[in-house]
């Protein structure tokens, strides 16, 4: 096994920049998730990883290795694509076996690694099967053995689950954490979903239009998100932004005149609050006018605007407590929940 460091890494397509000095250390047998938008770098850093990609500056380490002008058979790794990357003309276990088959490991030792990641992922039944015959996740599996019989220092997983409904994506996360876990490979994982990045998990990588704005673990990216773009990234339902004037004596004057405690500067400034730290309070400061209501069951997301603006809200209620379409809800919040931000440069205030 092997950890895994980026050295001021840039990649540039012509005079096109698109990742610009990213640094990080993986540590042996961690697993780290790339998470961002569409279009912010995160595949091209797996593939540059892989070596599929030429790294324009900068410097890969696997272990003690710098493996920038290694080709990608050569840097030990394995790699888990979107669309499975199987060989439709070969069973199961021939995808499995073809790439130990080339590199001329005996069949004896070839049929041993197969059949043992086929029980560890439940498919030995469809060790037979063609690729055609499985289901979505099935052939996840099986793209999954393939990369388990290699041993490889290092997995990558390039967006494996997009390609599955809702319901088998949940499954199937919980599966690849449980198996990163019992093999203690260490692994990198490239997605756009949040809450996948946050379940699977034990540090974030956050990526924006090829910078990393946060590299952290999952609870220190939800409570001190360090920049406005993570705190918006991160969390579902998404984080309420205000408009707000920090005052000297501590307080914090909102846009419709309303003011609260807990000013951390003087001047202007953005206020971030999670929908969950809303408290139903009739008296409470933060007044929303209620437009759209999202009964989820375990609790109830109440959409509408800070009375007297225009600014739009998302608060959360218990399951059982409703409101009418208009109605103006109250809501006190704890001032430690309050997040704030310099309202130029984004950076978190305290």
């Amino acid at each position: 096994m092997a950890g895994l460091t980026l050295k001021n890494l840039y990649k540039s397509y012509g005079k096109t920049e698109v990742l610009h000095g990213i640094d990080g250390v993986i540590e042996d047998g961690e697993f780290v998730v790339i998470v961002g938008p569409s279009g912010c770098g995160k595949s091209t850093l797996l593939r540059m990883i892989a070596g599929l990609e030429v790294v324009t500056s900068g410097e890969i380490f696997i272990g003690e290795r710098m493996v920038n002008d290694l080709e990608p058979a050569d840097r030990d790794i394995a790699m888990v694509f979107q669309n499975y990357a199987l060989y439709p003309h070969m069973s199961v276990r021939q995808n499995m076996a073809y790439g130990l088959k080339i590199r001329g490991i005996p069949k004896d030792e070839i049929n041993r690694r197969v059949e043992e990641a086929a029980d560890i992922l439940e498919i030995r039944e469809y060790l037979d099967r063609k690729p055609r015959q499985l289901s979505g996740g099935q052939r996840q599996r099986v793209a999954m053995g393939r990369a388990i019989v290699r041993e490889p220092e290092v997995f990558l997983f390039d967006e494996p689950l997009s390609n599955l409904d809702a319901k088998l994506r949940v499954q199937m996360r919980l599966e690849i954490r449980k198996l990163q876990q019992r093999l203690g490979v260490t692994s990198v994982y490239v997605t756009h979903d949040q809450v996948e990045a946050m379940t699977l998990g034990d540090r974030l990588m956050v990526l924006n239009a090829g910078h990393v704005e946060q590299f952290g673990t999952p609870i220190e990216l939800y409570e001190r998100p360090q920049t406005l773009f993570v705190a918006g990234f991160i969390g579902s339902p998404a984080m309420n932004f205000l408009p707000a004037e920090g005052q000297a004596n501590g307080v914090l004057r909102l846009e419709n005149g309303v003011e609260i405690t807990g000013s951390r500067g003087a001047g202007e400034v953005i206020l971030g609050m999670r929908p969950e730290d809303l408290m139903a309070d009739e008296a409470g400061p933060i007044r929303i006018r209620a437009s759209v209501l999202e009964q989820l069951g375990a609790n109830t997301l109440v959409h509408g605007t800070l009375e007297g603006t225009d600014s739009e809200m998302v608060a959360s209620l218990p399951g059982t407590q409703t409101v009418a379409e208009g109605q103006v809800v109250g809501f006190s919040i704890v001032a430690e929940k309050v997040h704030q931000f310099d309202s130029a440069s984004g950076q978190r205030l305290g």
